[in-house]
C-alpha cells in the first residue's frame, strides 16, 4: 500500500468514527488499567460485565488491595484466567501504592514493569488513558495490518514498528482502534465482510468476498 493510499486509508476510517473510543468501561487511569489487564484472552464484554459491579467497590488501587485476592475473585469468575489476572492485580495495585503514590505511571518502562502488563497494555493505557499516540497490537490489528498491506509481520512488535513507520502523524493517535473497530466488525477472521469494507479498493488482501 502507497503513502497516498494508507492516508486514503485512514481518512475514509476517521469519517466513518471520528472520536473512537475503547469498549472497555472505565471509570479513570486505575480502571482502565485493571480492564485492559482483565481483557487478555477474554472480549470486552464479559469484562464490562465484570467490572460494573467491581469497580463500584474497587475503583483505587488502595481500595482494590483492601478487597483482596479472593474478594476480587468473586467478581471475576466468569472471565477467563481469573486465578492469574486476580493475582497480578492485586500485586499491581501493591506496586501502584509503593512506587507511585497510588498513581498509574505515565511511562512505558514503569507500566511494564507491573505484574500482568506486558507492552500492548501499556500501549493502550498510555493511548486511551494519557492520549499518547501509541499502537497496541492486538489479533485484530495483526489480522488487518497483514490482510491490507499495511504492515505486515510475523510478531505483534514487528507489525506495531510497521504501522508506526507508516502511518502519518495526524491519525496516529485514533489509529489503533479505527483498525481493531474494523478488524472486530468488518475485516473479520473468518468472514470479513468485503462488500460493506470501506477501503476494499485500498486492501491487498487477494481473497476479498
Amino acid at each position: 500500500m502507497t503513502p497516498p493510499q494508507i492516508d486514503q486509508f485512514f481518512a475514509r476510517l476517521a469519517a466513518r468514527t471520528p472520536e473512537p473510543k475503547t469498549e472497555l468501561v472505565y471509570a479513570n487511569p486505575f480502571t482502565l488499567l485493571v480492564a485492559v489487564v482483565l481483557s487478555a484472552q477474554a472480549t470486552d464484554v464479559g469484562v464490562n460485565k465484570a467490572t460494573a459491579a467491581l469497580f463500584v467497590v474497587a475503583d483505587s488501587p488502595e481500595r482494590m488491595l483492601a478487597l483482596g485476592e479472593e474478594g476480587l475473585k468473586a467478581y471475576i469468575r466468569t472471565i477467563g484466567l481469573f486465578n492469574t489476572k486476580a493475582k497480578n492485580v492485586i500485586a499491581l495495585s501493591r506496586l501502584l501504592i509503593e512506587r507511585h503514590h497510588g498513581q498509574v505511571p505515565i511511562d512505558r518502562a514503569a507500566l511494564e514493569a507491573l505484574p500482568g502488563v506486558g507492552r500492548k497494555t501499556a500501549n493502550v493505557v498510555l493511548n486511551v488513558a494519557f492520549g499518547h499516540p501509541t499502537i497496541a497490537v492486538d489479533t485484530h490489528i495483526f489480522r488487518v495490518a497483514n490482510r491490507t498491506g499495511l504492515a505486515r509481520g510475523t510478531t505483534p512488535e514487528a507489525v506495531e514498528r510497521g504501522l508506526e513507520r507508516v502511518i502519518p502523524d495526524q491519525w496516529k493517535r485514533h489509529a489503533h482502534h479505527w483498525l481493531i473497530l474494523h478488524g472486530r466488525y468488518v475485516c473479520k477472521a473468518r468472514r470479513p465482510d468485503c462488500p460493506t469494507c470501506l477501503v476494499r479498493d485500498l486492501c491487498d488482501f487477494e481473497a476479498k468476498t
